[in-house]
């Protein structure tokens, strides 16, 4: 892949996610991580809490989420490093930014955070990255 997207301190478009009590749920299900932290809001709550906290590694899947969104099938995501700053809590809503921090061939390296929105507004997840190789798609030249 070619184009203005991959210069050096090209932006990332953002990716933004909600998690109604619902989606917690949903995702302890799908992970199988039933810890009452993530869904409980009286067991958040005695640990003074001010909610359900999101589990963590669902950061690391929005971040490989919002590249492989912007660079298609022939992105390959070779690395992705994270490091949580501060809780997410039920009721919140987040938005991955990012942006080209260097281009090497077809190695992309990019610099990324996750950050909580609204009036409660803080950074969640810095630092965060990743090392992106561009392959040809499938059937491409």
């Amino acid at each position: 892949m070619t184009g203005p997207q991959l210069l050096l301190g090209a932006v990332v478009p953002p990716l933004e996610r909600s998690f109604p009590i619902t989606r917690l749920v949903a995702y302890a299900g799908a992970t199988w991580d039933w810890h009452r932290l993530h869904y409980d809001a009286a067991y958040a709550g005695a640990r003074d809490l001010a909610a359900p906290v999101v589990d963590g590694q669902v950061f690391g899947a929005l971040l490989a989420e919002q590249l492989l969104d912007w660079l298609g099938p022939a992105c390959f995501l070779r690395s992705l490093h994270f490091r949580f700053a501060r809780p997410v809590f039920a009721g919140e809503s987040v938005r991955c930014v990012g942006r080209v921090t260097a281009v090497d061939g077809r190695l992309v390296t990019v610099e990324q955070t996750v950050e909580v929105l609204g009036p409660r507004a803080r950074t969640a997840v810095a630092p965060a990255g990743a090392l992106v190789e561009l392959r040809e798609p499938a059937g491409g030249p």
